[in-house]
């Protein structure tokens, strides 16, 4: 008994770094809970006497758990045609949930994440652990079976993918700045004003789900983005409320008690370069967004 009190004590400690690599790895908080209790229960009946490293041996575990969901979901489905966003990370302004800032640590923001959706499961899990938890290759080799030399390749291609995703600005108060003038300006109906803080190639990923009343959509350009800003806040009648989204500006959209959408922002160059919509009403009633009415 004492062994496994102390072993749920160690545990315990390596929590926050576990589901921060599971939800790196899933994009899921469901599931990266999942894979990290899934963790826990290994440990609890394994024989751990001849480990010397047990945050090691933990992260190895739960980066196999993690390796064996993303194929699953490659063998159950081909690539969506509809956009599927990631579970957002939703804080309130004032005050981020320290469990909350390990998840969206190191800017681990949903853009990142929409382009770490479209790596190989080994790729995502070579260049997420050694370039956000400093796993060694030699390690990571191991877990996908690969050679060391292969696996730095795997590496080395998955970064080339990332070098896509925008860089956001530094300065959150400079990105609310933008965000808040596009929330004015949408409310107010101005589309010259949203095409200011619009960057031209902007991109706009709405994913609905399959209970939504409209289809799942991507549309890219600052003038479409900004027509469907002035169209959505005439119909709507929703009031936005600020948030963090994975630690970058965003909004809550509640109908009454209900929430109706997250929408997170990436601010790059003092534009919105990407704007990401959660409305799926399913996913949306698993989110915990209690700490926005704290």
């Amino acid at each position: 008994m004492y062994e496994q009190d102390w072993l749920a004590e160690r545990f315990e400690q390596y929590r926050p770094r576990l589901r921060a690599v599971s939800y790196r790895m899933l994009g899921s908080l469901s599931e990266a809970d999942d894979a990290v209790q899934e963790a826990w229960l290994r440990l609890s009946g394994a024989d751990t006497s001849e480990v010397d490293d047990l945050g090691a041996w933990l992260t190895t575990v739960v980066a196999r758990i993690c390796l064996n969901v993303l194929r699953s979901r490659k063998a159950r489905r081909e690539e969506p045609l509809d956009p599927h966003l990631p579970d957002p990370i939703v804080s309130a302004v004032d005050s981020v949930d320290p469990e909350d800032e390990a998840l969206t640590a190191d800017s681990v923001g949903l853009a990142l994440l929409i382009v770490l959706e479209t790596l190989a499961p080994a790729e995502r899990l070579a260049v997420v652990l050694h370039d956000a938890f400093d796993v060694p290759f030699e390690q990571i080799a191991s877990i996908i079976d690969r050679s060391e030399p292969a696996t730095r390749q795997l590496a080395s291609r998955a970064r080339r993918r990332l070098r896509t995703t925008p860089t956001p600005d530094t300065g959150i108060s400079e990105q609310w700045e933008v965000v808040d003038a596009f929330l004015a300006a949408a409310r107010e109906g101005d589309f010259d004003a949203l095409l200011t803080v619009l960057d031209p190639d902007v991109v706009l990923r709405a994913d609905v789900g399959q209970a939504g009343l409209i289809p799942s959509r991507i549309e890219r350009g600052a003038r479409a983005v900004a027509s469907g800003a002035v169209a959505f806040n005439k119909l709507s009648g929703y009031v936005p409320q600020r948030a963090l989204v994975n630690g970058a500006p965003g909004v809550v959209t509640l109908a009454g008690d209900e929430p109706f959408a997250v929408l997170g922002f990436t601010v790059a160059g003092g534009k919105i370069v990407e704007m990401n919509i959660l409305a799926d009403p399913v996913r949306l009633r698993q989110l915990d967004l209690t700490v926005l009415t704290r």
